[in-house]
């Protein structure tokens, strides 16, 4: 894993115009599909460069789209100014996310606007036989993870640790599933924000891997053993890197001369 982020980082892909944009699209193209989004790469690449909403797709879907490039952006920009993780943090970046799509919940403990990163005020589950932490927990815990996240940043971690702490953070929020809604979405950011704040290169998860995803979450509560994520979390990363160095190079070769041989 360190050799194959330091091949990637020598190719100083941040130097070329408007990469970190496109990527951070693709990122929010992928999260936003685990989430149900029927935007195409390329849909969302439109919507969020000229702002032109694709026909005959929700408008619920670019909404979802463009929050999370939003959340994103603010994400990477407040990384590099080496703010500490908080919960304030965590909420702001669940508020950006949820900011068009979000809805009001109304309890028998009052309202949560899900628009605000506000707590949940009840208890929820994520299909057959997955339940998260009572609402009256979720503060605490919240805190918790916080603490840790910090306590680890503090140390002097290698490259791997650095990168498992990411993974482990996503592991622990969206397991906490602190809001009602855009757990999953927040917790991918949360990983980013640890890994832009490393300066690393971001993670994402492919939306075709999705199954994947959603049994690693759930073999590593069930066997207690985060390695079942972890081991996830590397092969998606892995897969990412070895993509984009894959296209540079196929680009650079293309450009040196090697692709089509005809001008226009």
């Amino acid at each position: 894993m360190d050799s194959l982020i330091k091949k990637y980082q020598s190719l100083d892909l941040s130097g070329i115009l408007n990469f970190e944009k496109f990527s951070l699209i693709a990122i929010s193209h992928h999260s936003t599909k685990i989430e149900g989004s029927t935007l195409t790469e390329l849909e969302s690449q439109i919507l969020l460069d000229h702002g032109l909403t694709p026909q005959g797709k929700p408008l619920n879907d670019s909404l979802m789209v463009q929050d999370h490039f939003k959340a994103i952006q603010f994400v990477v920009s407040t990384a590099k100014t080496q703010v500490a993780v908080s919960v304030s943090l965590i909420q702001q970046i669940h508020a950006l996310v949820m900011a068009n799509t979000g809805t009001i919940y109304k309890t028998i403990l009052g309202e949560v606007d899900n628009s605000k990163g506000m707590f949940r005020k009840g208890n929820v589950t994520a299909g057959v036989g997955s339940y998260f932490p009572n609402f009256d927990k979720v503060e605490k815990l919240t805190h918790q993870m916080v603490e840790m996240i910090n306590s680890k940043m503090k140390e002097n971690l290698s490259m791997e640790e650095k990168i498992n702490l990411s993974f482990d953070a996503h592991f622990n929020l969206v397991s906490i599933h602190p809001f009602y809604d855009g757990n999953g979405r927040t917790s991918r950011l949360l990983m980013n924000y640890i890994q832009a704040f490393y300066q690393l290169p971001l993670a994402l998860i492919y939306s075709e891997d999705k199954n994947q995803y959603y049994q690693s979450l759930i073999d590593t509560r069930e066997k207690n053993d985060i390695s079942y994520f972890r081991n996830f979390m590397k092969s998606q990363y892995e897969k990412h890197l070895n993509s984009e160095i894959e296209k540079y190079q196929s680009d650079t070769n293309f450009n040196k001369g090697s692709g089509f041989n005809f001008m226009f």
